[in-house]
C-alpha cells in the first residue's frame, strides 16, 4: 500500500516489503480478485485483461466461457481495469500495464490464504489431530497389552498408523490441488 512521503507525494512500498495480514485479507476479500489471481495462477504467465475477464465473468456467472454475453463480460472487464487489478498492482502482487496481466513472486504470501476449504467438510487441522489421538490410544493400548499382539504382529500397528497417516496426507494433497483448479477447468 503507498504511504504519503515528506513531500505529499504517494511513495510505493518497495519489494521487500512484506504484506500485512490485514492487507492479505483486504486483496482476497473481493471474489472477483481471488478468481483473478487464480487464473493467473493456472496461466502461469502473462494474460491478457480480455481473456482474464472472461474467465472471470464464468466463474461468477457460473458459465462456460462460450456462454458469457456481452454486457456481463464488460461489467468484469471495467472493473477489473478500473478497481482490482490496480489494487493487486499497487500491493505488488501482480503487475498490470499495457493491458496484461502478470503475477509477480509476492503471490506466494497469498497461497496460504487461498486454500479452499469445501462447505461441510472437516478441517484438515482437525482430522489429523483426530488421526493423532486415535493413534494415541492405539499406542497405549499396546503399552498396557490391550490389543492381540499373538496372532497380530506388534508392528502391525504403528505400520497401519503410518500408511494411514500417508495416505491421508497424499488424499489431502489431490484434494486441495483439485479444488483449488476444480472451477477453472469447468470454464474452458
Amino acid at each position: 500500500m503507498a504511504a504519503r512521503g515528506d513531500g505529499g507525494v504517494l511513495v510505493g512500498r518497495s519489494d521487500s516489503d512484506d504484506l500485512s495480514r490485514d492487507e492479505i485479507f483486504d486483496l482476497i476479500s473481493n471474489s472477483r480478485r481471488r478468481y483473478a489471481i487464480q487464473y493467473c495462477k493456472q496461466a502461469d504467465g502473462k494474460v491478457s485483461l480480455s481473456d482474464l475477464a472472461e474467465h472471470v465473468a464464468a466463474l461468477e456467472h457460473e458459465k462456460d466461457v462460450s456462454e458469457i454475453s456481452s454486457s456481463e463480460r464488460k461489467a468484469v472487464y471495467t472493473s477489473l481495469q478500473q478497481t482490482h487489478l490496480p489494487r493487486l498492482d499497487r500491493a505488488g502482487v501482480v503487475e498490470f500495464e499495457n493491458g496484461t496481466v502478470e503475477l509477480t513472486d509476492r503471490i506466494e504470501r497469498l497461497d496460504i490464504y487461498l486454500d479452499i476449504v469445501p462447505e461441510g467438510s472437516v478441517p484438515w487441522g482437525v482430522y489429523y489431530l483426530g488421526l493423532s489421538a486415535l493413534s494415541a490410544v492405539v499406542m497405549a493400548a499396546l503399552w498396557l497389552e490391550f490389543l492381540p499382539t499373538e496372532t497380530i504382529p506388534e508392528l502391525a500397528y504403528p505400520t497401519a498408523i503410518v500408511v494411514v497417516f500417508a495416505a491421508s496426507a497424499v488424499y489431502h494433497t489431490y484434494l486441495n490441488h483439485r479444488y483449488r483448479f476444480e472451477e477453472f477447468d469447468r470454464s474452458e
